[in-house]
């Protein structure tokens, strides 16, 4: 085996144990739905800018619940999740032309996770945003 193909495999090797070790401690210590009764507030930014705030109780685990209990979002749905196209009665456009698009962030801060796997806790503020432009 020459050197560099050694090296390659070492590479490699190291590269998916990293991964495993990534994911491991994502499992490990990554965030945890809270059980029990919560209150939320989402905030819906619509297209023309005007904002409406919705204060939701739940018993959820995961942001996605609490919205469908308000009925607040609508979609497709894939195996990742719901795409959220509709929120608080207005949709995005199907032309990918158009660039639209629900941002969903917590507190200011743009979520990693999609609506299906985000934890919620008591006291959590979000925020839908109807964006235009990648």
């Amino acid at each position: 085996m020459s050197k560099q193909t050694r090296n390659i495999i070492i590479a490699a090797s190291t590269f998916v144990i990293l991964v495993v070790i990534g994911i491991v401690c994502w499992i490990t210590f990554g965030p945890k739905p809270q059980k029990g009764a919560k209150n939320i507030v989402v905030e819906v930014v619509h297209k023309d800018k005007t904002k409406k705030t919705f204060k939701i109780n739940t018993d959820a685990e995961y942001l996605r619940g609490a919205l469908d209990e308000k009925k607040l979002v609508a979609g497709d749905e894939s195996e990742y999740g719901l795409f959220v196209k509709t929120v608080d009665g207005e949709t995005v456009s199907d032309d990918s032309a158009a660039q639209e698009w629900w941002c969903f962030t917590k507190s200011g801060e743009s979520l990693m996770t999609g609506v299906d796997s985000t934890p919620i806790s008591d006291g959590d503020k979000y925020e839908i945003t109807f964006t235009v432009g990648w």
